[in-house]
């Protein structure tokens, strides 16, 4: 069979693959599925109410994936929508939710900005600037794969 990534890619590849396990990992010690910590961490960074519609852009989950945890979340009595115009809707942390969010989303940031911390504020740089240029490059050359745009 013909092989198609390249050294490089297979290792890009598994670093990805890597980074996923280890956020699930993580969302697992704080007793959260995937998609509720990522809402929650959207909302650490966003902060409280957000738009539904910055939640999902930032979370990069289908809003179809984002109703269902916010279902969750509301009903554990994390959270709560209200209504933010004719056809949209704010994504409000409650005073129970602004605690889970610090101790679960607002410690695993805390983590992120350990590991940055540790580091040459130069390796920092480098390591945000070619992950930036490689996904500039990507979606440069999306339209070569045709249909949607």
């Amino acid at each position: 069979m013909h092989e198609y990534r390249s050294p490089a890619l297979k290792r890009l590849n598994c670093l990805l693959s890597e980074m996923d396990a280890a956020y699930h990992e993580a969302a697992l010690r704080q007793g959260l599925n995937d998609s509720s910590s990522r809402i929650l961490y959207a909302l650490c960074e966003l902060g409280s109410p957000a738009s539904l519609r910055a939640v999902c852009e930032s979370t990069g989950l289908s809003k179809q994936t984002v109703n269902s945890a916010l279902r969750k979340l509301e009903a554990d009595g994390i959270l709560y929508l209200e209504p933010s115009g004719a056809r949209s809707k704010r994504v409000c942390l409650t005073e129970a939710g602004l605690r889970v969010a610090d101790a679960t989303a607002g410690r695993l940031i805390r983590l992120e900005n350990s590991i940055f911390d540790e580091w040459p504020a130069e390796d920092v740089q480098q390591y945000l600037g070619l992950m930036e240029r490689y996904l500039q490059a990507f979606r440069c050359k999306l339209p070569e794969l045709g249909g949607q745009e």
